[in-house]
């Protein structure tokens, strides 16, 4: 009978919570399971019965086998009914520990052991087979002359053969029927994120690139976020809404803005070529949106001063030689924000901007001499209500502009004709930079003429519910043209690559899986005028984004080159956004230096950075040669025709690589137990923000020196117990990954220069590791005497890195005091 064991562990194996949970059909496995054991072990009994019988006594009684018997089959079908109305199967207990008498006296010399519940956590199954000796204690004899037994035994096995066969169906059609497990996806790994992200294929979104670029023209901008929201909902995508804006939007006048020579009065306008009648009679969209939006309008006849970049040491140079009061200024796009360098130059007294980029600081491939550009001078959001939603009812203050200066960009040919400089400025390989001689004296016109009207802006906002914490969000943003905006089409990339993913997610979500987090997909409206439609939906939502957004996934600008992918990453998401790179360059067998950092970027993943310390991540294609070059180029937005786009992406293969690096770092986040985020990468991003020739620093490197401290003991005490499936306690886990989404907030501080980020963890550049703030402020005192500037930058980084530290220090007193309490 010792063959037997092995059919018992296969009906074990079938019936095991792990291989299904159907409900009715699950309690008639376990029954069976029960009654094919007792069945067995009555066989046992019987067997050792027979071998025994010369050693019983000759008036021994044969009730104990008799009642055994009638036990096992005359209340088998009672038994199936009574064991599969109860809740549970704990009191079942063998049929032949019912019958044992111990009153017997002719049984007294057996020495019988009564059967307990079996005490072990392995169960009652589980002990009966490991104890081989456990049945044999029973070595009751049975009589010799019983002609019966033999039929009983045989009756006994088929019965048991039976319900074995029967179980095993059972087992087979449930574990076939029922639906997959979606209870929890938390434990889900990297394979099967990629077998998610297969179905993303390059010449699925080339398709969907061209059909978004035929709505570009499009004059509605409501008609292209209907045609997202349809084709979402087609995808699967249960919850999408409309959300607009009434917002102030100042757009190009009836005609192009014109630059003048008073010497000679030829007119030009922003590219470069003479004005004339017929030209402004077919002026195309290029011409019209050349300006600079929320710029003052009207005219200014002043002398051109050239200014370089507009840094400070440029600017107290010049004033020392030149009255700059009222003046138009030459300014070069670059190396610093804008915004900061027009706040320099209203300071200085200037009244005008010719804005322009030298091709010197372009790639050797990029010939953009005489192509014209747009920049915005909005900070961000709706400027007629600053600070708070455009939602019905809200005050709206009259800001027509957001500067006294008069700016207009201007192509390198214009600038080339103002300083009487050939177009071409290369010799021997040698890029020789624009500049305009300190003696020449230039007088020029500047005419600008914009409008300011209130407009719709319409947000396109889904929603993918998540089953374990659908109150955490995971917001991936991409942005849709807004057809009174310049922005090319640049979008359809954007807009395309965000529509694979939902395509490639909902496929998954048709069978049955979700994610843990939910996953909330945005396509922004007015991005081109200052990230209007994120700014005030961030602005609407403030205080839930607050509490439950997770991290902000940007798909802005996703194709800006071809030769080098380049990261955009919070410093708590580094190590995970380079393992992506990795992964990357060891499919594609070539790997470059990753180049992963935390700067400064464009986009609508401004207000989750500075206004909400998300930790953010954007992936992109960039040019190396324009890595190389100044910082802060991508201010001006150049017409990127779909042609251009199809040029550096032919065959979409870069598209498919965003989209896919992209999406898989959304579903680790969205899927993770625990965030994978690294609290000891801020520390060491702090400390090494703190490294070189800084003066005054001695106090925040101390400080700075106690957050590595906690952070490496957060790390160590915490996070590597919860990411053990072993040691991971669900109600510690959320404690911790709350502690670990409001990590950055504590780096958010309050006054910051124009154009600067709040979030001080974010670098100006790749080429500066210093707190931007810091190099603002000694930037300034280099002009002024005064060193409260510094001081008072200084102030903010020391309250930053201590409100870090302690509050580090706080979540590990919380879990260090047991209230959460560990196993």
């Amino acid at each position: 009978m010792q063959g037997m064991s092995l059919p018992v562990e296969i009906c074990s194996w079938l019936v095991t919570p792990h291989h299904f949970k159907c409900g009715f059909l699950y309690s008639v496995s376990q029954f069976i399971l029960r009654k094919y054991t007792s069945l067995i072990f009555t066989g046992k009994k019987m067997a050792y019965q027979k071998v025994n019988a010369d050693q019983r006594a000759p008036g021994h009684s044969q009730y104990l086998d008799n009642d055994d018997l009638q036990a096992t089959a005359l209340d088998l079908e009672w038994d199936m009914e009574k064991e599969l109305e109860e809740p549970g199967f704990d009191q079942f207990q063998l049929d032949s520990a019912e019958n044992q008498s111990m009153e017997n006296p002719e049984t007294a010399d057996l020495n019988l052991d009564s059967i307990q519940p079996a005490t072990s956590p392995k169960g009652r199954f589980q002990r009966l087979q490991e104890e081989s000796d456990y049945v044999t204690r029973y070595t009751r004899s049975a009589p010799k002359s019983n002609p019966c037994n033999f039929c009983r035994l045989l009756k006994i096995l088929c019965t048991a053969i039976i319900l074995f066969i029967l179980g095993i169906l059972i087992g087979y059609y449930t574990h076939k029927n029922c639906p997959s497990n979606a209870t929890s996806s938390g434990t889900l790994d990297l394979q099967f994120y990629q077998e998610i992200l297969k179905t993303i294929q390059a010449e699925d979104i080339k398709k969907s690139f061209r059909n978004l670029v035929q709505l570009y023209k499009s004059e509605d901008d409501t008609e292209i976020s209907k045609k997202i929201k349809t084709h979402w909902t087609s995808l699967g995508l249960e919850d999408i809404q409309f959300v607009n804006y009434s917002v102030l939007l100042n757009l190009p006048g009836p005609s192009a803005s014109s630059v003048t020579l008073s010497s000679s009065g030829q007119c030009f306008h922003p590219n470069g070529q003479p004005c004339s009648e017929e030209a402004r009679k077919h002026s195309n969209q290029d011409l019209l949106y050349s300006y600079a939006a929320y710029s003052a309008k009207g005219t200014l006849e002043a002398e051109v001063i050239d200014v370089s970049y507009g840094k400070a040491d440029d600017l107290k140079r010049i004033q020392k030689m030149k009255n700059t009061t009222n003046q138009i200024a030459l300014l070069k796009l670059g190396k610093l924000p804008l915004l900061y360098k027009l706040s320099l130059l209203e300071k200085a007294g200037f009244g005008g901007v010719l804005l322009y980029i030298d091709p010197c600081d372009l790639p050797k491939t990029a010939d953009l001499n005489y192509d014209t550009f747009m920049v915005s001078l909005n900070p961000g959001g709706d400027p007629s209500t600053p600070g708070y939603p455009s939602v019905d009812g809200s005050f709206r203050q009259n800001r027509p502009n957001l500067t006294t200066l008069l700016v207009q960009p201007i192509s390198a040919s214009l600038v080339a004709k103002l300083i009487s400089s050939p177009n071409s400025r290369t010799k021997n390989g040698i890029c020789s930079p624009l500049e305009l001689p300190n003696n020449d004296e230039r007088i020029v016109s500047i005419q600008i003429q914009t409008v300011t009207k209130f407009k719709t802006v319409t947000n396109v906002v889904g929603y993918l519910k998540g089953l374990i914490s659908p109150d955490r969000y995971i917001v991936v943003g991409s942005h849709h043209h807004t057809a009174y905006s310049y922005y090319g089409q640049e979008w359809a990339s954007s807009t395309a690559i965000i529509t694979a993913f939902i395509r490639a997610l909902m496929l998954r979500v048709k069978r049955g899986w979700r994610p843990d987090r939910t996953i909330v997909f945005c396509s922004w409206g007015g991005t081109a005028f200052g990230n209007i439609g994120s700014y005030e939906w961030g602005e609407e939502f403030k205080k839930v984004l607050q509490r439950n957004v997770v991290a902000y996934v940007s798909l802005h600008s996703p194709i800006r080159g071809n030769s080098s992918l380049y990261s955009v990453v919070s410093p708590s998401l580094q190590q995970l956004v380079g393992e992506k790179h990795y992964f990357n360059c060891s499919r594609r067998a070539k790997c470059r230096e990753t180049n992963v950092s935390s700067v400064q970027i464009q986009g609508d993943a401004d207000y989750f950075i500075n206004h909400l310390g998300v930790p953010t991540v954007q992936f992109a294609y960039e040019d190396i040669t324009a890595l190389q070059g100044p910082s802060f180029l991508s201010e001006a937005l150049f017409l990127k025709r779909a042609t251009k786009i199809e040029e550096m992406d032919p065959f979409f293969h870069l598209h498919e690589t965003i989209t896919k690096l992209s999406g898989e770092v959304i579903l680790q986040i969205a899927n993770e137990p625990v965030l994978p985020f690294n609290a000891l990468d801020i520390a060491l991003e702090v400390q090494n923000s703190l490294k070189g020739d800084q003066p005054n620093t001695h106090q925040l490197l101390a400080l700075a020196s106690r957050l590595r401290e906690s952070t490496e003991l957060f790390q160590s005490d915490e996070m590597r117990p919860a990411n053990d499936p072993k040691e991971r306690i669900p109600i510690r886990v959320r404690m911790l990954n709350d502690i670990l989404q409001d990590m950055e907030k504590s780096f958010l501080v309050k006054q910051v220069p124009p154009g600067f980020y709040r979030n001080i963890l974010y670098h100006l550049d790749e080429k500066t590791s210093q707190f931007s703030i810091l190099l603002a402020a000694w930037e300034h005192c280099k002009s002024l005497a005064s060193n409260e500037t510094i001081q008072e930058a200084l102030s903010e980084v020391l309250n930053s890195i201590n409100s870090a530290q302690v509050y580090f220090k706080a979540g590990l007193d919380v879990f260090e005091s047991g209230v959460v309490g560990k196993n």
